[in-house]
């Protein structure tokens, strides 16, 4: 399962929904604008936003729940009039960018209003409309799309699974392949006439493109941004090299030369997940021998207790109150959905949404009783308790201090779910505990999905700025496409793959046009997140074996944290928690470095690298 969520408070639905209709650029004033006047601007602005919102994010709801060609004609629609405003109001904020005495919180809610944007429409007639069509036509295609298996259409949530569960290459190169080309190939077109219109936005208020737009949100200069992207990976580069070498290593020796040779790249579709973004789903091709049987599976012994979605989703939320925050509002067992339903299509991608920006909290699953799903829950309702937290800052800060906390807070409470975790909440039997000899097994199956992540997490949108810059023409994206996964990951596609096809579109963020940065941020960040918590709760261990499980002074320092929301600069935040203000990969390398060690070892006399 997809270990990512959206968080979908309702500005965020507003400032990145899917396209627009034609904007109006507001009246030009008839004297130099002053600080007084954009103070009022900024509560009009907010006020309209919030009227809005509301009926925006059940439309959204409704269609990501039911979708039909009805509700993708309302979608559209109401995307139309959120872009309107966003980007209406986007462009008056420009307007007070040089106005001197402004106070640092108007100062702020400008430049969210301005930067914040991820699908900026064009102002001039026909164009946000055009973007309004294609981008829920993209969609569309993505959520109803289907695969093969034996020639068998399957669904996108049910693909997903197989891939994972699946090990005839054979098999595995038709699901990949038939997904990527009944999926991906269609949105070609649209994805390229969608750039140009979103650039065309862009540059109307200011940005060189989309991507810079998209890289000025992180309080600080889009240059400065792509520095510290490259810095972090290069941090934990080496660590995914190690796993990469004892992967193929593995692979080799269950499938042979002639499906995965001993050197240069993996076959992607081999690695357990449809984007080769996670492979724990293989972990048992690459366990070691000894150490690598824990005793246990998550998704059996959630099934031997009788585990449904429900239930699944309730000891998630234990997990939340055991550090002191409150349960989940009644409403949001009435109103989420769990399971995917037996009637309809509906949008299986995982996330979580607060409809009225206060206690509407809810998430959209189609929850299957696995391990993977046990943590995606952990990792979704780390939304809802965030999106919460901070419900009463002014509409404009309702949001993670960047987009890499809202995806890492989950996460790192997902860290926590160790044995010791399982035991707490009757899951685990006490004396099937694994040992510390088999720490190696643990920090294996813990590395093939949170490190395997990291190149994929980077490299999605380095190919849309990419894009967005000029730097990939559009008679090059497949082949940019591939070089991205060639260079980073260390993939190759299982099929030959030419200018016909559009392997992104595969990829749910790419037709939805949701930048996925954040989620190479919130890999890193969830790291830091949980050795601050560890710290504070005392733990002694190895890092790797702590669970902060029912510490309220760790909850209440968390929470402290989220409520502020994107009120302050993310460094401020970071700090509030962790005493740093700086993101780095150094709690991810301290947590695997003795997998680190014992990787080397193994890869003795193995060429490294692709």
């Amino acid at each position: 399962m997809i270990r990512t969520g959206i968080s979908t408070i309702a500005l965020a639905l507003l400032l990145a929904a899917p396209a627009g209709a034609q904007a109006q650029k507001a009246a030009p004033a008839a004297t130099a604008p002053t600080a007084a006047d954009a103070d009022a601007f900024i509560a009009r602005a907010t006020k309209e936003f919030n009227e809005f919102a509301i009926d925006d994010a059940r439309i959204q709801w409704v269609y990501a729940t039911y979708i039909t060609d009805d509700t993708a004609e309302l979608v559209a629609k109401s995307g139309a009039k959120g872009t309107e405003l966003a980007v209406r109001y986007a462009l008056e904020a420009a307007k007070y960018d040089k106005v001197k005495g402004l106070s640092p919180d108007t100062r702020r809610q400008l430049d969210i209003l301005r930067s914040a944007i991820t699908s900026p429409a064009p102002t001039r007639d026909g164009a946000a409309s055009a973007l309004a069509k294609l981008q829920t036509d993209m969609q569309t295609v993505y959520g109803t799309g289907k695969g093969t298996l034996d020639g068998k259409p399957m669904s996108g949530s049910d693909i997903e699974a197989a891939m994972g569960t699946t090990r005839d290459p054979a098999k595995l190169k038709e699901m990949w392949s038939s997904w990527h080309d009944n999926v991906g190939a269609p949105q070609r077109q649209d994805y390229q006439r969608s750039v140009g219109l979103l650039n065309e936005g862009a540059r109307e208020l200011g940005f060189k493109d989309v991507g810079a737009m998209w890289r000025s949100n992180y309080d600080m200069s889009p240059e400065e941004f792509g520095k510290l992207t490259d810095k972090l990976w290069n941090e934990v580069k080496p660590l995914y090299e190690s796993l990469h070498t004892y992967v193929r290593w593995k692979l080799n020796e269950k499938y042979g030369d002639a499906v995965q040779p001993k050197t240069g790249p993996i076959r992607a579709d081999l690695l357990g997940n449809m984007w080769a973004q996670e492979w724990g789903n293989i972990y048992d091709i690459v366990a070691p021998a000894g150490s690598g049987d824990l005793g246990f599976d998550v998704g059996e012994l959630l099934i031997a207790k009788d585990y449904d979605a429900i239930k699944m989703v309730k000891a998630g939320e234990g997990f939340y109150s055991s550090l002191g925050l409150d349960p989940m509002p009644e409403t949001f067992w009435k109103r989420s959905q769990f399971v995917k339903p037996a009637d309809r299509e509906v949008q299986c991608h995982a996330s979580a949404w607060n409809l009225d920006n206060v206690d509407d909290l809810r998430i959209k699953m189609c929850i299957k009783v696995n391990g993977d799903d046990f943590v995606t829950i952990h990792h979704e309702l780390g939304h809802n308790y965030y999106q919460r937290a901070y419900n009463q800052k002014p509409l404009l800060y309702r949001n993670g201090a960047n987009d890499g906390f809202h995806e890492a807070i989950g996460d790192f409470v997902a860290l926590s779910i160790t044995p010791d975790y399982l035991v707490s909440i009757g899951l685990l039997d006490e004396s099937k505990v694994p040992s510390a000899d088999k720490d190696t097994g643990l920090l294996l199956r813990q590395a093939m999905d949170k490190v395997a992540f990291l190149p994929f997490g980077l490299l999605i949108d380095k190919w849309r700025w990419g894009v967005f810059s000029g730097g990939i023409p559009a008679t090059g994206y497949q082949g940019a496409w591939d070089a991205l996964r060639l260079q980073y990951q260390g993939i190759t596609p299982p099929v030959k793959r030419d200018e016909t096809k559009f392997d992104p579109g595969a990829k749910y963020h790419i037709p939805a046009n949701v930048p996925y940065t954040r989620y190479f941020l919130a890999r890193l960040l969830q790291f830091q997140f949980y050795k601050a918590a560890c710290d504070q709760a005392g733990w002694t261990g190895p890092l790797h074996r702590c669970s902060f499980y029912g510490n309220k002074e760790v909850g209440a320092k968390l929470n402290a944290m989220l409520e502020m929301g994107a009120s302050k600069p993310w460094p401020d935040a970071l700090e509030a928690f962790t005493g740093s203000r700086e993101m780095s990969g150094a709690a991810m390398v301290e947590y695997f470095a003795p997998l680190k060690a014992w990787l080397d070892e193994q890869n003795k006399g193995k060429p490294t690298g692709w």
